[in-house]
């Protein structure tokens, strides 16, 4: 191994996703000096494992479900995906794994890429062992910026690595539809590989934990979407825990607490995620390794006052979207500190503090149907002490949905805050209910008067009138 000369930057940031780029697209903007280290591919998780291709998968299946609610259309696409086609399409998306866009991008705003394995060596240094063994240290003069995001977790069954198990990156890869899919797990990512790999073709088969799926929503979500999977030829086991997993003759068999046996030819684990933070030298600095990294509301790790973490790594919400907000916000902070003119807007709400981590995070769930939510569910509401009232509406009774398909089935919930007169949460679940969400968001982030609300007028027919109805079942 050889090692050059230190190099010096304003800003250092750890791992060049989606995350990392923001940070040092707003760092740079500031006039700051930035490097940026990453030891896969530019572009990170969502680019080429999770979003974007998850997505690409998703899209001909969303798509042709809403067709074949369509008279006139149905009867075109009766026939089975094209699965080869779908899967080279998300290859595209997936920009066939190579970053070389990513790159150009980082590039473009004056950012230095360094490849290779990053690792802090005390406060503000960070060295970099390249692929070809060559070190490098880099130091910051004002922050380092943690955005490593996370990795699947799998549980510690025996043997299981020699199972190959698929995680979240195996399933938004793969190249070929297995014949019999197990998926153990009931969140997201479960989800909507359940509903894509059901429709490519595959026989699913779900095994739960809990009592449900998507757990982490209110329960009418996940019982629409099981509903809907079942519909569609998946089999959805609750209450059921995977006690050891084995591969026979090619064959995975997984056997339950239960004593239940299920084979299939691939099985994803869907159970969580933990940080990529086991080998980035926390202990250099003080923290511990492999642990989520706590921070304040401008981005800041406890404790100190130049370490950034943005992103999953924080654990504040698990979510592309709201670690790039999260990032926005710090690389601005850091300017801000840098220029060391004025203090930061740390208010809540304010232009340096990451408010709506705690009371507006959107996040939509692409399977069939839709579900789609921000802000507070009504049993956190009620967990959080507020006094709330749950306002319900069937999506079908809409003029715009009976449109979009006929036999639609949805459901709206807003949870209205009696004492501030303001919604903490909302929930639409339906067939293209995630274009709704942003709507749902300004008014969750903006705290807009219930009755203010009344005055924004939705445009008929379409289903965003589902508005009007919960605004006129809460007035009674």
């Amino acid at each position: 191994m050889t090692e050059t000369e230190n190099i010096a930057y304003d800003v250092v940031v750890l791992g060049a996703g989606p995350v990392g780029e923001n940070v040092a697209g707003r760092t740079r903007a500031a006039g700051l000096s930035t490097a940026v280290v990453e030891s896969e591919l530019v572009g990170g998780e969502c680019s080429y494992w999770a979003c974007m291709p998850s997505k690409a998968l998703l899209r001909p299946v969303i798509a042709r479900a809403d067709a074949r609610r369509l008279p006139g259309l149905s009867e075109a696409v009766r026939g089975p995906l094209d699965a080869a086609a779908v899967l080279a399409r998300r290859d595209g998306f997936a920009s066939h794994w190579h970053d070389d866009g990513q790159v150009g991008w980082l590039d473009s705003i004056g950012a230095d890429l360094y490849r290779g394995h990053g690792r802090l060596a005390g406060p503000r240094t960070v060295t970099v062992t390249g692929p070809d063994g060559e070190r490098r240290t880099l130091t910051a003069r004002h922050a380092v910026a943690v955005c490593t995001g996370t990795r699947a977790q799998l549980p510690g069954l025996p043997g299981l690595d020699a199972v190959r198990p698929w995680t979240s990156r195996e399933a938004t890869s793969a190249q070929e539809v297995p014949g019999r899919l197990l998926v153990v797990g009931g969140g997201v990512v479960a989800t909507e590989m359940a509903t894509a790999f059901q429709a490519l073709g595959s026989q699913v088969t779900v095994l739960v934990r809990g009592k449900g799926l998507l757990s982490r929503m209110e329960p009418f979500a996940g019982e629409l979407v099981a509903d809907a999977l079942t519909e569609a030829g998946a089999d959805i086991r609750t209450g059921t825990s995977v006690e050891s997993v084995t591969r026979e003759n090619g064959v995975v068999v997984a056997v339950t607490g239960a004593g239940d046996r299920f084979e299939a030819d691939e099985i994803l684990f869907a159970t969580g995620r933990a940080p990529r933070t086991d080998d980035i030298g926390l202990e250099t600095v003080g923290l511990e390794p492999g642990s989520w990294l706590r921070v304040d509301d401008t981005l800041r790790v406890e404790g100190t006052d130049w370490l950034y973490a943005c992103g999953d790594v924080n654990h504040r919400a698990l979510l592309t979207h709201q670690g790039k907000y999260q990032a926005r916000i710090a690389g601005d902070t850091i300017g801000a500190r840098a220029a060391g003119t004025t203090g930061p807007a740390t208010d809540p709400w304010g232009a340096h503090a990451a408010t709506a981590d705690h009371h507006a995070v959107p996040q939509v769930v692409f399977t069939d149907p839709e579900a789609a939510a921000v802000g507070l569910s009504l049993a956190e509401a009620e967990e959080a002490g507020h006094r709330v009232r749950a306002v319900d509406v069937d999506l079908s009774s809409v003029a715009g949905a009976g449109l979009y398909g006929d036999g639609y089935r949805g459901r709206a919930r807003m949870v209205v805050d009696l004492d501030e007169r303001i919604l903490r949460g909302v929930t639409f679940v339906g067939p293209g209910v995630g274009e709704l969400l942003h709507s749902a968001t300004v008014a969750v982030a903006g705290q807009v008067p219930v009755d203010r609300l009344w005055h924004a007028v939705p445009s008929y027919p379409t289903i965003s009138e589902v508005w009007l109805r919960l605004l006129e079942a809460y007035r009674g």
